[in-house]
């Protein structure tokens, strides 16, 4: 089910960000965010049925809070309160996969560097000099992982880079016992993942209270 995998979601999203665990609302979940200029926290709904949008949306008092849910953002833009602006350009697609070991080989001229924290793998790619190429991370909920930060500097881009990444931590979430993965993707990377065997699951619309600008 769809609220499941946003569950999933939010709960590896937290763990991946080092950030408090996710407190339950009577409309979903919310995450804090410290030390982020741009966001204070987020309600993330795993429904998007009116009553809830509502509810969460006229309970925020603070500039820079997010809502996010997985509906069209037009379908929930007439819902919102004043001081909601819909994030257009922001808005991201729910995904996931079964997983699947398949062996990859970095590129040549690149290596790996994997280090594990708790619950997050942190998987980095390093060129031949030793500088970050690329990396992603994921952290492990339950008998699924969430990847998140998935990033190959531009000077290393159209090489496969970001397809290893997300094979290589695939592989390594498979010999810990992991068989779902879930993300929330951007455009750009939807078309990526969309080549590994990722699927979308649902849009997910993200709205901000900035009072003052809207």
């Amino acid at each position: 089910m769809i609220e499941d995998t946003v569950r999933t979601w939010v709960a590896g999203w937290a763990l991946s960000r080092q950030t408090p665990v996710p407190v339950e609302k009577p409309w979903g979940l919310f995450v804090e965010v410290p030390d982020n200029p741009a966001e204070v926290g987020r309600h993330v709904l795993p429904a998007a049925e009116e009553s809830l949008v509502r509810a969460a949306a006229g309970a925020v008092s603070e500039p820079r809070t997010w809502l996010k849910t997985p509906a069209e953002p037009e379908t929930i833009e007439p819902w919102m309160p004043d001081g909601w602006i819909v994030a257009w350009e922001e808005t991201g697609h729910l995904m996931a996969t079964d997983l699947l070991a398949t062996n990859p080989v970095a590129p040549e001229g690149y290596t790996v560097t994997v280090e594990v924290s708790g619950a997050v793998t942190f998987l980095r790619v390093l060129d031949a000099t030793g500088e970050q190429a690329a990396k992603g991370q994921m952290a492990t909920v339950g008998d699924a992982v969430v990847v998140d930060r998935v990033v190959t500097e531009e000077a290393h881009r159209r090489r496969g880079l970001g397809g290893f990444v997300m094979r290589s931590l695939a592989d390594r979430a498979v010999s810990d016992g992991a068989v779902l993965g879930v993300l929330g993707a951007t455009d750009a990377g939807r078309a990526l993942y969309e080549t590994l065997g990722w699927k979308k699951h649902a849009t997910l619309a993200e709205c901000i209270f900035e009072p003052l600008a809207a």
